[in-house]
């Protein structure tokens, strides 16, 4: 059974379908004066004008129509033509014990038509540690992830290492400088050493090092492009050492993911579309689409005569191809970041065949992604519309700038997992929360605190903006926190076990009290927010609903009380609109990646 405002809809459209008016028209929406009513729908009025009709008169006209609907207490008219709706208690009881009675989706509907879906996220690069810029890319993608497949989809999510571009190139040379890899830079196919003659110390050195060098000096750079040259096309002693710089790097990733609680289906690097890169030459080649640009290869994605405002450096505005070619092999002979990302859209239709591709990378890349895309469909290796960018702001400092560590650094991300636990741990004795409980218990409650105040300060704000870093609020037990969340969560499963132990079971709902219905109600509009979020791609619309439901729950915890409620009927009802608002709002909590303890 669906929500019920899609219903009313239904029921609004049928209505107005009925008085020879557009159906589209009748959107119901929540009351934006609840005292009032439950929903309400505005179409007669753009109805009324289109038909030089009196709004007010086709307004009553639906509203006669809807009065005998049994989910319906009261059809009113108000002002020049809204239509107000107020849900009788039994619709909402009923609708209700079904949430209750969905253990798997609290009542959210799934898709009718079940997709294929790629979400690339995160985009770690091997040997550079993961640090704060990462972190947006890694929880929204772990949402949507969860959230796809909630609604039914077959979804893969794949880390997509950097593994494959000039600073592989850049590694291998400084390595072997510093006599790490001198069994590694011989010519022949090997036998090679099983051991990493690297740590990921050495290549947390090594890599800033060398990129600085290959400013500096041309004569390191010439050397650190042709080492990604011979790399690529297959030398045998530059692949068994760069097999090294990815084992050793994907280590410390698993580390990082795993305390973040972000999981891949697919460990695939840009390295693992090499197989078809050949392929792909050959085929763009072949279509003429890859063309020579002044010694190296690209493909012109620019449409006929499409043009864009292009300043330059003197201040002078120039028209401009938009966008640029996207270049696919440097003068050097190298496959360059588009390269490979055209190929891995190639590899994956391949491999899966998906529908959807979503990529949760930077804002910033926008354009690269648009030269990608446009070059694929070029090719014909996906269809229209099928490969989506799903851009994301930046996490500020209270300076407004990408946030920094204090001495101006970039702040590593297990650094940044160790401050919010250790300020979970502070929070936690403040509030004496966990203090009589086993201090691994106690560690494993201070962890969830910590992710839950990163993730949900970063998924309650919309995935296109940006926002200012503050732990200190972030980690806050009131207000729009997941501390809050998870506290409320730990309340409700507080309640349950007193019930447990005083023989009390949920039973039969029954809707009363205004608190009840303000549950009700709230439980019934998760199948909405999951909907939105789902079809805009934000998730900060399920962190809205996961913070109303906490709000709406404790508004009913204080006026109606649960255990020493006036009889064993009101009480079993209590206890099941309690059970299914922890229910709906653990749900609404996994979906954005969080976990939530048994109790503090």
């Amino acid at each position: 059974m669906s929500d019920l405002r899609t219903q009313l809809g239904e029921a609004v459209a049928a209505a107005f379908a009925a008085e020879g008016v557009d159906a589209s028209l009748a959107r119901v929406t929540p009351s934006d004066r609840p005292d009032l009513a439950d929903f309400q729908s505005n179409g007669a009025l753009a109805a009324a004008k289109a038909l030089k009709a009196n709004p007010r008169e086709l307004a009553s006209k639906v509203a006669e129509r809807l009065a005998s609907d049994p989910r319906l207490a009261s059809v009113e008219v108000a002002g020049p033509g809204f239509i107000n709706m107020k849900l009788a208690d039994a619709a909402l009881a009923e609708r209700a014990a079904q949430v209750a009675g969905d253990a798997a989706h609290a009542g959210a509907a799934v898709v009718e038509a079940p997709r294929k879906v790629v979400i690339d996220f995160a985009g770690p690069n091997v040997a550079k540690p993961m640090h704060v810029g990462h972190l947006r890319s890694s929880i929204i993608g772990e949402s949507l992830k969860r959230l796809f497949r909630f609604r039914g989809d077959t979804v893969w999510g794949d880390a997509h290492f950097g593994d494959w571009g000039f600073q592989m190139g850049l590694l291998i040379v400084a390595v072997g400088d510093e006599g790490k890899a001198e069994a590694f830079l011989v010519e022949g196919d090997g036998p090679f050493p099983a051991d990493s003659p690297v740590t990921l110390e050495d290549l947390e050195r090594l890599y800033p090092q060398a990129a600085g060098q290959a400013k500096e000096d041309p004569a390191f750079r010439d050397r650190a492009r042709k080492a990604t040259a011979e790399l690529q096309a297959g030398r045998p002693g530059y692949r068994a050492l760069w097999q090294h710089f990815v084992a050793v790097s994907r280590t410390a990733l698993e580390r990082e993911f795993g305390a973040l609680g972000v999981t891949f289906d697919l460990w695939n690097g840009e390295s693992d579309a090499d197989p078809v890169m050949a392929e792909m030459i050959a085929h763009l080649e072949a279509t003429g689409l890859l063309v020579e640009d002044d010694g190296a290869r690209v493909v012109h994605v620019a449409r006929p005569g499409e043009t864009r405002k292009k300043k330059l450096a003197d201040g002078s505005v120039i028209e401009a191809p938009s966008p640029p070619p996207l270049l696919v092999i440097s003068s050097e002979g190298s496959a360059m970041y588009g390269t490979t990302d055209l190929a891995t859209i190639l590899d994956r239709r391949k491999a899966i065949d998906p529908d959807l591709i979503l990529y949760v990378v930077d804002e910033r890349q926008a354009e690269h992604f648009e030269q990608v895309f446009r070059a694929a469909y070029l090719a014909g290796y996906a269809t229209e519309g099928s490969l989506q960018h799903l851009g994301f702001g930046t996490m500020n400092g209270t300076d407004g700038k990408p946030f920094k560590t204090r001495a101006g650094g970039v702040l590593k991300l297990h650094d940044l997992i160790t401050q919010a636990t250790d300020k979970a741990r502070e929070r936690l004795r403040e509030a004496k929360l966990g203090d009589d409980l086993p201090e691994a218990e106690f560690e494993d409650i201070a962890h969830k605190v910590a992710i839950a105040a990163l993730k949900f300060a970063d998924l309650s704000n919309a995935r296109t903006t940006s926002y200012v870093f503050d732990l200190d609020r972030f980690m806050s037990f009131e207000g729009k926190t997941g501390p809050y969340l998870l506290y409320q969560a730990v309340r409700i499963k507080s309640l349950l076990r007193k019930a447990g132990d005083q023989d009390l079971a949920p039973g039969a709902i029954v809707i009363g009290e205004p608190a009840e219905r303000d549950l009700a109600l709230t439980l019934d509009a998760f199948s909405q927010a999951v909907t939105e979020a789902y079809d805009k791609r934000m998730p900060h619309l399920i962190s809205e609903h996961a913070y109303r439901l906490a709000q709406s729950f404790s508004k009913f915890y204080a006026a109606c009380p649960v255990l020493i409620a006036p009889d064993a009927a009101t009480k079993a009802s209590r206890l099941a609109l309690s059970k299914a608002a922890l229910d709906q709002l653990e749900i609404a909590l996994d979906l954005l990646g969080i976990a939530t303890p048994e109790r503090m």
